[in-house]
């Protein structure tokens, strides 16, 4: 289906516009027609263009509004990096929820929340790392994103995520601090 999809909107439509236009202008005798026949052309390449990317461009306009008001990382309290706490790689890893041991200390929660779905889908994440203790969040980690909303074709849907995940801080390195206690 992709396939006939990309065929329909990358040549069939292009191709059809061209020949129509090209068409109406050989049979137009007035400078002005030929004008409107080539500004109507113009007009439909346009309205095809904003189908294609609009729609994304919306919704990113949304993702970027809904994090500026509380996405990022936000963190509550910090606490001492302890050796259990990190992996085989001595990177910091915390359990979900859903796989903690009664013996981790602390866990992890995501809230998948859906303003849109379908293509394109509009999202919003959130992580929070937990104390199983006191069951108080230590920190937090929101997201918005658009996902999708290309015209079909060979490649991958685009995406749109704010914040940028490369120009955060690492959440988990935010809560759990080497050698400090507070």
């Amino acid at each position: 289906m992709s396939l006939l999809l990309f065929i329909f909107y990358w040549i069939v439509i292009p191709v059809l516009g061209l020949m129509v236009t090209l068409w109406l202008f050989s049979l137009a005798k007035s400078p002005l027609i030929k004008l409107l026949v080539i500004a109507s052309f113009a007009a439909v390449l346009f309205g095809f263009w904003w189908l294609a990317d609009g729609e994304k461009l919306q919704l990113d306009k949304q993702v970027r509004e809904l994090c500026a008001k509380d996405g990022g990382v936000k963190i509550y309290e910090t606490v001492e990096l302890t050796p259990d706490l990190l992996d085989w790689a001595g990177r910091i890893w915390i359990p979900d929820k859903a796989h903690a041991k009664p013996s981790d200390k602390y866990y992890t929660e995501t809230d998948i929340h859906y303003y849109r779905q379908g293509n394109p889908d509009l999202s919003r994440r959130q992580y929070r790392i937990i104390r199983r203790s006191d069951g108080k969040v230590l920190g937090e980690l929101v997201f918005y994103g658009r996902g999708g909303g290309d015209l079909p074709g060979p490649w991958h849907d685009s995406s749109f995520t704010c914040p940028d995940p490369t120009k955060i801080p690492n959440f988990e390195s935010s809560i759990f601090l080497k050698g400090s206690r507070k």
